[in-house]
């Protein structure tokens, strides 16, 4: 059996710090949280935009404290494909406001090594799940 954990860790990490920067209580966690991203990094959102590594940082600094009480919870996580250079994984992640708003959606993440051999986000695509 191949381990994904390291990635599966990786996602529940980097979830923990969006949770917090966009319910307001982690002010000093953005450099933290875009350092796990690639210069390159790529993300199709669930409404079918694609973002750059620029515009995702931008739409972080606009929704810092954007959603007070927020809670994410990830779940079904699976290993696609773990290659020498980093992994693809999934994992299913529910959004939750304090408000009652709920997002449940699929992902799929695209891991890859640097030049120093750190793991980062390479590429995102989510689509919203309706079950």
């Amino acid at each position: 059996m191949t381990d994904y954990s390291r990635y599966f860790d990786l996602v529940t990490e980097t979830h923990v710090e969006i949770e917090g920067w966009f319910s307001g209580l982690e002010p000093g966690v953005l450099p933290t949280l875009l350092g796990r991203f690639s210069e390159q990094f790529s993300m199709i959102t669930p409404s079918g935009k694609e973002l750059d590594a620029n515009a995702v940082e931008a739409l972080f600094e606009q929704l810092r404290g954007a959603r007070p009480g927020l809670k994410i919870t990830l779940s079904d996580f699976k290993g696609i494909a773990l290659y020498g250079d980093g992994a693809v994984v999934s994992y299913r992640e529910l959004q939750e406001e304090h408000n009652g708003n709920r997002t449940d959606r699929r992902a799929t993440v695209v891991f890859e090594k640097d030049a120093s051999a750190k793991v980062l986000w390479r590429h995102l695509h989510e689509t919203f799940s309706s079950d």
